[in-house]
């Protein structure tokens, strides 16, 4: 088996996402990334969730745990699987804003991202990535490790369970995520 890749994301995020409530994903980078800074250099991955830097106000609804960080065998719960779609670099907010209707980020949070500068990354840009999701069957459970800390978006993950794609079910059907991809990405 191959090791599989995680990307970590708010647990609000997350939900989000596996609920088909959300369909992109707005990155800039973290800390640890490259010198280059973030890319989706992954384009299949299971959602990592992370209870990290989040706080109610940086999310337009769902609910924020106020939980601390993973701790070193604490057990987590991978749940989703997302694949990207198409990304892409957008630098002008209007592009940016015209997005609203297709995630649960809070404006000052994306503004914020859009607006850093580091690793690499200029300010007055952020990476976007459509994706569509799809729910394991079953959680697929492992203990958290030391590794995985880290303000970093891509961490190696264990091998993953063995025809997780059999079961695993897309958060939104075709009809519906081919209408949402039409509305945000004219």
């Amino acid at each position: 088996m191959s090791q599989a890749i995680g990307f970590k994301e708010w647990q609000a995020i997350c939900e989000a996402l596996g609920s088909g409530r959300q369909v992109l994903i707005f990155r800039k980078g973290g800390i640890h990334e490259s010198r280059n800074g973030f890319s989706f250099a992954h384009d299949s991955f299971f959602l990592f969730p992370t209870r990290f830097h989040t706080s109610e106000n940086e999310v337009r609804e769902g609910v924020v745990n106020s939980l601390t960080e993973w701790k070193v065998g604490e057990m987590v719960a991978i749940t989703h699987h997302a694949e990207v779609i198409w990304a892409v670099t957008l630098r002008d907010w209007n592009d940016v804003k015209q997005l609203e209707d297709f995630h649960i980020y809070a404006e000052k949070t994306i503004r914020d991202r859009f607006d850093w500068e580091g690793k690499g990354m200029a300010s007055g840009s952020i990476h976007i990535a459509l994706v569509r999701v799809r729910k394991l069957l079953e959680p697929w459970v492992f203990p958290y490790e030391a590794k995985f800390g880290g303000c970093r978006s891509w961490i190696n993950l264990p091998p993953a369970p063995v025809n997780w794609q059999v079961s695993a079910v897309a958060s939104l059907s075709d009809e519906a995520f081919a209408e949402v991809s039409k509305k945000c990405c004219r």
